[in-house]
């Protein structure tokens, strides 16, 4: 049996993350490979930040959330939910206090998630080499759905860094993005296509092959609005709570808190699923929140946000890969009609059907067990 290692951001405070590393790493082991995690040391931000670290960013953080709009009882929520998020789900994907800094391995997997994002103001990753797989020991190299997020290949250029991130590609053994912005910077910078993969939460069976839950699932109606604290803005947040009213519906806020919420909700990252899947429609403005969507097969409208730490490459990419463009909100006053849509599910899901298909041969053939794709 192989040993492999998966790189990505497993330690992030996020479903998302936790539930694409999840999945990566079941979907290796079903082809035939020992995994663990390995980690990775932030680099210097090539962007300035505002953010300090340690205990102050801690303290940081805390402050803005009191600040934010919002009821009092989901800001003290929220904050138990941070302080708890890596008691409760570190020991599930095998993490330990103890950091796994760039063990012998068989095989080393970079992403999915935003491994390539490197320029940027978040000082939990900044212009990390290792993310690139400098300094890795393993035998082969190889990247699975790595996203770039909203790095451009101008930006790689202003910024001077895109010659010394082409050298770290050319390392690469196979290279796997998982959207259009990604394939071109890779495209550009060493004149190879790499493949193009399903994020690991569309490409692994969930919500079949979840663990059991015990989510408790409101009985009153009620729809979700997913995003980070503080993200929805007042014009937002007022369209949101007009559609509600109309239908009758409470706002449960996942992921963060916001003006508009009724309740915040705090649970593990596979009750999300449950969640979605008994909510009358979703809102969101991330990525994973689209997913979860996608695969509970829910009426939703996605914001994309181009300023600042936006997801706009990634999320347009996204949507359109998979035929659901007209969920995107290009005009808040016109979010309930988005969420009336009836949404044609079943080309989607034969969509995810045959790419699940592709990431399984991909995965077997990187491990010595499958054929050639």
């Amino acid at each position: 049996m192989k040993k492999a290692g998966i790189l990505s951001m497993q330690r992030i405070y996020n479903y998302g993350s936790f539930l694409q590393a999840y999945a990566l790493k079941k979907m290796m082991e079903e082809c035939g490979a020992e995994v663990e995690f390995v980690d990775y040391h932030p680099g210097e931000c090539i962007l300035p930040s505002k953010e300090t670290t340690g205990m102050k960013r801690k303290i940081q953080k805390g402050l803005e959330i009191l600040r934010m709009k919002g009821r009092l009882r989901d800001k003290i929520q929220f904050v138990k939910y941070k302080k708890n998020y890596a008691r409760k789900n570190y020991p599930v994907l095998g993490l330990k206090e103890t950091y796994n800094y760039a063990p012998k391995l068989d095989l080393l997997v970079i992403g999915s998630d935003e491994v390539f994002n490197c320029i940027q103001d978040n000082s939990n990753v900044g212009f990390a080499p290792e993310l690139f797989g400098a300094g890795h020991q393993a035998n082969r190299l190889i990247s699975y759905a790595a996203s770039f997020g909203n790095t451009t290949l101008e930006s790689l250029k202003k910024y001077q860094v895109a010659d010394q991130v082409a050298q770290w590609l050319r390392a690469f053994d196979a290279l796997s993005v998982r959207d259009e912005n990604s394939r071109k910077i890779v495209q550009e910078l060493i004149g190879k296509d790499p493949v193009c993969h399903l994020d690991p939460v569309l490409a692994y069976d969930y919500p079949a092959k979840l663990p059991e839950t015990k989510a408790k699932i409101p009985h009153d109606p009620y729809m979700i609005l997913y995003g980070y604290s503080g993200r929805f803005n007042k014009e937002e947040a007022g369209e949101i709570r007009k559609y509600a009213k109309r239908k009758g519906l409470k706002i449960l806020c996942i992921g963060g808190i916001q003006r508009c919420g009724d309740k915040f909700i705090d649970c593990s990252p596979f009750e999300i699923f449950e969640y979605f899947k008994h909510a009358e429609s979703v809102v969101t403005d991330t990525f994973h929140g689209t997913i979860f969507s996608v695969v509970t097969q829910k009426k939703f409208a996605t914001f994309v946000r181009k300023n600042g730490y936006g997801n706009s490459e990634k999320l347009t990419d996204l949507l359109k890969r998979l035929g659901l463009e007209r969920q995107i909100v290009t005009d808040t006053k016109k979010l309930g009609k988005i969420l009336n849509l009836t949404v044609a599910y079943e080309p989607v899901m034969e969509k995810i059907k045959r790419e699940r298909q592709r990431t399984y041969s991909y995965l077997k053939e990187m491990t010595g067990h499958g054929a050639e794709e």
